[in-house]
């Protein structure tokens, strides 16, 4: 079988729950797979070694570029087509057809990038409406590249570019999924989360910075964006207009903690602006 003319660059740390199933995903249908880990203190790299994959070691600086746009930089750069895929992710069968159709028929690939969607699962189920999360992870690495906004004083990401999509032109969508198959508990999707709202709050009180990353955020991004009342028109959204109900009881959650998520960062933002202070 001829495997695609694609880098998969695998970012980790500490993904030993679910790092094999994700190597084996992919490791017989792309010509390198490559973890770039940060200083796991688990069996994460054991693990992907052991199935084949080219581990590469990462430590941030604290600068830009951060953890992705390293990978365009260092990573294989003998190959200009990378794809990303997280340590709890993998390409679904569709998605592999989609690309050997795009990559191996001959025909030169045009567009610099390539947006995919996320087949999502919460709490243990795939959920197949509500909000859909769509991620640009396929790049040219000549035609593409991450923005480095004025936020590395911003807390809740690290080492990781931000909630943000890399700038590339043209950029087409693709139709079938990646599977977001996270095997962690559901605490883990709030702790992440509690932090990506302190980033976000940070956002909301340094407009200079917000509007460098609206930029470069998707057209439902910059759309919400701008959208009154998030919390509320993010429930609306995912739970009645994408029809999460449909998904059951798992529906029904997600869309309560992304509005929940959205609260968060409303408060958060209104907490600095307003300078409160807890009591002793």
């Amino acid at each position: 079988m001829t495997r695609l003319p694609i880098v998969v660059a695998i970012p980790t740390k500490n993904e030993a729950a679910n790092i094999t199933t994700t190597v084996r995903s992919v490791i017989d249908h792309f010509v390198a797979v490559v973890v770039v880990d940060s200083d796991s203190t688990d069996d994460t790299r054991a693990l992907a070694k052991a199935e084949g994959a080219e581990v590469v070691p990462y430590t941030w600086d604290g600068k830009y570029p951060k953890k992705k746009q390293w990978c365009l930089d260092h990573v294989r750069p003998d190959i200009p087509w990378m794809l990303f895929i997280d340590g709890d992710e993998m390409p679904s069968e569709e998605l592999l057809a989609e690309l050997r159709r795009i990559f191996l028929d001959g025909r030169p690939v045009k567009p610099a990038a390539f947006d995919i969607p996320l087949g999502y699962w919460f709490g243990g189920k795939r959920l197949r409406h509500g909000y859909t999360i769509v991620k640009r992870a396929l790049l040219d690495r000549t035609r593409a590249r991450f923005p480095e906004p004025d936020d590395l004083d911003a807390p809740g990401m690290g080492e990781q570019e931000g909630h943000y999509q890399p700038l590339a032109d043209p950029v087409y969508r693709l139709d079938a999924p990646i599977e977001h198959m996270d095997l962690d508990p559901v605490r883990t999707w709030f702790d992440r989360h509690n932090r990506y709202s302190d980033w976000e709050a940070w956002l909301e009180e340094h407009p200079e910075a917000r509007e460098q990353i609206r930029t470069a955020k998707t057209r439902q991004g910059q759309l919400f964006h701008r959208a009154p009342l998030k919390p509320l028109v993010s429930f609306a959204y995912a739970y009645v207009y994408r029809r999460g109900f449909l998904d059951g009881r798992a529906g029904l959650d997600y869309a309560l903690a992304m509005s929940f998520y959205r609260w968060q960062i409303g408060l958060k933002a209104r907490e600095m602006r307003g300078g409160w202070s807890s009591p002793s």
